[in-house]
């Protein structure tokens, strides 16, 4: 099996070298094409208005100067000789819950993952966001290996893709795996003005304290619950409920 690495904390993120460490244990035809700076919060974006600089840092691993989505197109279309069998995004720091997997590198990378047709999975750590808080990359490690093995054998239908996120505890305490649904928080960030040195204002978006709808059998709960969160996750993003809804005014609306 050929496995992609890829992420959006850049190719020098300790996340990639846990997930590379995962990777091997499953496979030796291991690559690794990732972003050659912090790429966090591009979501699903394209280089498109610069060149794409690529850069090789050692045998099968590459560092592009482009977001992870850019990443897994060059992987596939440029830098592998066949494309990989699967492409796993991460790890990230932090988690990837709820309405935050619209905002994430990380899950983007599995995006693109899928719409090459690989099979795909993001793959993310939770922890405290307070300044100094340390990452516990052992709980992944721990556990992702068998996970992910146990994953590659599920038959999953075109256009879908798997978020996986692990609790922020000790391995040991990891309370089991729980299939979620993907949760709903309330718009987390707020804006912080200040002034540079010439008395001109500039703006740093900052993350605060989240509500949310935190029910059983949902991303965040899981997560919250020491659960380690896996959820489906696909790429049509039609409202097949609205869509009669639609279709119906327009023929009242137009007597068609």
């Amino acid at each position: 099996m050929r496995i992609l690495l890829t992420n959006d904390d850049g190719i020098h993120a300790e996340g990639l070298s846990v997930l590379e460490r995962i990777a091997l244990t499953i496979s030796d035809d291991v690559w690794v094409v990732a972003p050659e700076v912090d790429q966090s919060g591009l979501a699903h974006s394209l280089t498109l208005s610069e060149p794409l600089r690529l850069r090789q840092v050692s045998e099968r691993h590459f560092a592009l100067r482009g977001t992870p989505t850019d990443c897994v197109i060059m992987a596939a279309r440029k830098i592998l000789d066949r494309k990989p069998d699967l492409v796993l995004s991460g790890v990230n720091i932090g988690a990837n819950l709820a309405d935050d997997v619209t905002y994430s590198g990380t899950v983007a990378g599995a995006i693109e993952g899928t719409l090459q047709g690989i099979r795909s999975i993001a793959v993310s750590q939770a922890y405290q966001h307070a300044v100094g808080g340390a990452v516990s990359w052992d709980v992944a490690e721990t556990h992702a290996p068998a996970l992910i093995r146990t994953l590659m054998n599920v038959e999953l239908p075109d256009g879908t893709f798997l978020n996986v996120n692990f609790p922020n505890c000790a391995a040991d305490a990891v309370a089991g795996v729980e299939v979620t649904s993907q949760g709903k928080l309330e718009f987390g960030l707020s804006i912080d003005e200040r002034i540079d040195g010439r008395g001109f204002p500039y703006f740093w978006l900052r993350f605060g304290e989240r509500s949310g709808d935190f029910r059983s059998g949902t991303d965040i709960h899981a997560v919250r619950e020491n659960r380690i969160s896996v959820t489906p996750l696909k790429l049509d993003l039609t409202d097949y409920t609205v869509q009669e809804r639609l279709a119906r005014a327009l023929r009242e609306g137009t007597g068609a």
